[in-house]
């Protein structure tokens, strides 16, 4: 099975790269699975019903988020319905939506981290617990935290459990993706897919002048080129053990 997992989809620029560049990336390599980050794709905070059906149509089969999921509230009724988008499965009992969901022989799982970013279940335990219940072999994590020692952490901890542990949260993607012993491929942060002439998608002079006065700045997309990242994660369908992990960069204009 060869898997795509775009990294967090910032707003309408990242939305139209997903839409000009995810059907040929299809057909080029033959996917069996699309998985995208898509907890920034409404405005750059949250998720809306029409901009999930926008990602969809594209050719996403999941849409994964993070602690953004909440931003737009309009979204809260379909998570609990037949639309594939899923929230971090730690969070507490009693939440709307899912925390992961079966494709095939594939499941996709959202996790989020607690380490500057939230005060969660603990996603190491929750992922124990999750894992005596799936029947998959192949098994993705989109593990959605701040700190890079925590997801180095969750890698190593879930090395030969799991086919992939891919961050996302930092949209600045990272060079260390590997195959780790045991068999899990792993990449610290995919990065975004948003405009580059940025701070992290948002519009990077407004971005400046909060850290100059720390006032409040109204922030906007930013403008030019937009930058896809995405990871490509080849697994043996019997054993869900990864066999190669190459990362996908292009620019749009």
């Amino acid at each position: 099975m060869l898997i795509l997992a775009i990294g967090d989809i910032v707003g309408r620029p990242g939305r139209r790269a997903v839409s000009q560049l995810l059907p040929g990336l299809r057909q080029q390599y033959g996917l069996d699975l699309v998985i995208a980050n898509g907890e920034n794709a409404a405005g750059g905070i949250g998720l809306t019903s029409t901009t999930a059906k926008e990602l969809l149509d594209a050719g996403v089969d999941v849409l994964t988020s993070g602690n953004h999921i909440w931003a737009q509230k309009e979204i809260i009724p379909y998570l609990d319905g037949e639309m594939p988008i899923l929230r971090p499965l730690n969070y507490p009992p009693g939440v709307p939506g899912k925390g992961h969901i079966a494709i095939g022989q594939a499941a996709v799982v959202n996790l989020m981290g607690r380490t500057f970013i939230g005060d969660l279940d603990c996603p190491f335990r929750a992922m124990d617990q999750l894992l005596t219940e799936l029947e998959q072999p192949i098994i993705i994590v989109d593990f959605h935290a701040e700190a890079t020692s925590e997801k180095v952490a969750m890698g190593r901890y879930l090395d030969g459990r799991v086919s992939a542990v891919l961050g996302t949260h930092t949209h600045v993607g990272t060079i260390d993706a590997q195959l780790l012993p045991h068999g899990t491929a792993y990449v610290t942060d995919i990065g975004m897919t948003g405009p580059i002439d940025s701070v992290i998608g948002d519009d990077a002079e407004a971005v400046i002048q909060h850290f100059l006065t720390r006032m409040p700045h109204r922030l906007s997309m930013g403008k030019g080129k937009t930058a896809f990242n995405a990871i490509m994660v080849g697994v043996a369908d019997d054993s869900g053990r990864a066999m190669s992990i190459d990362r996908i960069y292009q620019e749009v204009e």
